[in-house]
C-alpha cells in the first residue's frame, strides 16, 4: 500500500501509512506562511481493502469550519470526480474507504492541473478572435498567461466605443474551481456560433488570466504563491521580488484601462455562490451600488445555483481594504469590480448528491455571468 503525492498540486505528508485502517496523514503548510487546506494524493495497491484515512491537522487548518459538512472528493481516472461521506471529530478529517480499483484520488476539490492550462491557452490562441500575451514569469520561472478575445474592429470610432472588461481566476490556488470557471468562460466565448457571446464581443474586449498563481497550483498550495504571499492582499503595492503576478497583471490593466472587473474565487465554509463588491470605498455612491445590485440581481434571475442573500457583509465606508484586487481596482479604474464566491462543498438551495459543486456547473455559472455581463453593458449604468 502506497501513499503518494508527488505530482501536480500534490500534497499529505504521511504520518503512519503501514495498517489500512489506521492511515494518518498531514496536510503540508503552504510555503513560507502559516495558511493550509488544500490537499490532494493518490492511495494505491489497496484495491478491496477497507481503508480508514485521517486528516490529523484539519482542526487547525485555514478555514476549519470548511470541513463541516463538507465530504471528500475521489476519482480512479481523474476526470470522473465523486463525493464521499467525512467526519470531522477532535479536529480529525476522517472518512472510510473500499477502494475499487488498484488506484484512487483524493482531492479537496477537483485538481486543475498546470497541464491542463497550457493545454486551453496553447488551443485558445488559435482561434482568429483570441491573441496570446506572455505577461512575465512567475518566482518559480512559470508563465503568465494572458488571453484577449475581441472582435476584428473595422473602424477607429468602434474600437474607441468598446469597453474592456477584465476577469482573472485563482489568486488563491487551492481555489480550483475558478479555473473550471474560467475554461466554461473560454469555450462559451470562442464559439462563434453562439449569438450572445458574438454580442458580448460587439460591445468588449475581454481580459483573461486564467491562473493567477501558477507556482501556488503547481505547489499545492491553498492560498499563496511561491514567496507566501497572498495575492489579493497584494493589489495596494506588489513588487516584482514578492508578488510578480500582481505587478504584471496590474500593468498590463493600466495598459488597457479597465471598465469592468471579476475575480473568480472559491470559498472554504458557505455552502452558497455569491459576490462580494467594493461599497468599503471612501466615494462609493448609488450610482456604483446600483451597478452592483443590477449585476448581482440579474445573475441570481439567470442561474439558479447563484443567490444574493448570504455572502460576506459589505464593508462600512471609508474601510475598504485596498489591498485587495476587487476593491483596488473599483478605486483605481472607477468601475464595477466583484469578487464571485464558489462553494468547496455544494449549495444548499441546489444540492447535488453524487457530485456536490462541480465542474459542469462552475462552467454553467460562467456562461451565466457572461450573460449578465451583456446585459449590464446594454444597460445605461455602465
Amino acid at each position: 500500500m502506497l501513499i503518494n503525492q508527488d505530482f501536480d498540486a500534490g500534497n499529505i505528508e504521511v504520518v503512519a501509512g503501514e495498517d489500512p485502517g489506521d492511515i494518518q496523514l498531514r496536510i503540508r503548510i503552504d510555503n513560507q506562511s502559516d495558511f493550509y487546506q488544500w490537499f490532494y494524493f493518490e492511495l494505491a495497491g489497496a484495491k478491496q481493502t477497507d481503508c480508514t484515512l485521517k486528516i490529523l491537522n484539519a482542526g487547525g487548518a485555514a478555514y476549519p469550519k470548511g470541513f463541516e459538512n463538507y465530504r471528500v472528493l475521489y476519482s480512479y481516472d481523474a476526470e470522473e470526480w465523486l463525493r464521499h461521506p467525512t467526519v470531522l471529530h477532535d479536529g480529525v478529517l476522517s472518512f472510510k474507504f473500499r477502494p475499487e480499483h488498484e488506484s484512487v484520488y483524493f482531492a479537496y476539490f477537483i485538481p486543475y492541473s498546470q497541464e491542463r492550462h497550457r493545454n486551453l491557452v496553447a488551443s485558445s490562441a488559435l482561434s482568429p478572435v483570441c491573441t496570446h500575451r506572455l505577461l512575465g514569469q512567475t518566482l518559480d520561472g512559470q508563465n503568465l498567461d494572458l488571453l484577449t478575445i475581441a472582435l476584428p474592429q473595422p473602424s477607429e470610432d468602434e474600437a474607441k466605443a468598446r469597453k474592456n472588461c477584465w476577469i482573472i481566476a485563482r489568486q488563491h490556488p487551492g481555489e480550483s474551481m475558478a479555473q473550471w470557471w474560467m475554461e466554461g468562460c473560454i469555450e462559451r466565448l470562442l464559439d462563434t456560433g453562439h449569438a450572445e457571446s458574438q454580442a458580448l464581443l460587439q460591445k468588449c474586449n475581454i481580459h483573461l488570466v486564467p491562473n493567477m498563481n501558477p507556482d501556488g497550483s503547481r505547489r499545492g498550495h491553498l492560498r499563496t504563491n511561491a514567496a507566501g504571499r497572498n495575492l489579493n492582499r497584494e493589489w495596494a503595492a506588489p513588487t516584482l521580488k514578492s508578488s510578480p503576478e500582481v505587478y504584471l497583471v496590474k500593468q498590463a490593466m493600466q495598459e488597457s484601462g479597465v471598465d469592468f472587473f471579476l475575480d473568480v474565487h472559491g470559498d472554504e465554509s458557505l455552502p452558497y455562490c455569491f459576490i462580494a463588491g467594493a461599497e468599503g470605498l471612501t466615494n462609493w455612491d448609488t450610482n456604483q451600488q446600483a451597478q452592483l445590485d443590477f449585476y448581482k440581481k440579474s445573475l441570481a434571475a439567470a442561474n439558479p445555483d447563484f443567490q444574493t442573500r448570504h455572502g460576506y457583509p459589505a464593508q462600512p465606508p471609508g474601510q475598504a481594504n485596498l489591498t485587495m484586487g476587487t476593491v483596488q481596482t473599483a478605486f483605481a479604474h472607477h468601475c464595477l469590480a466583484l469578487t464571485l464566491e464558489m462553494p468547496f462543498k455544494d449549495t444548499t438551495a441546489t444540492p447535488d448528491p453524487k457530485y456536490g459543486w462541480s465542474v459542469a456547473r462552475c462552467k454553467k455559472l460562467a456562461h451565466s455571468c457572461l450573460s449578465v455581463l451583456d446585459h449590464y453593458l446594454a444597460s445605461d449604468l455602465s
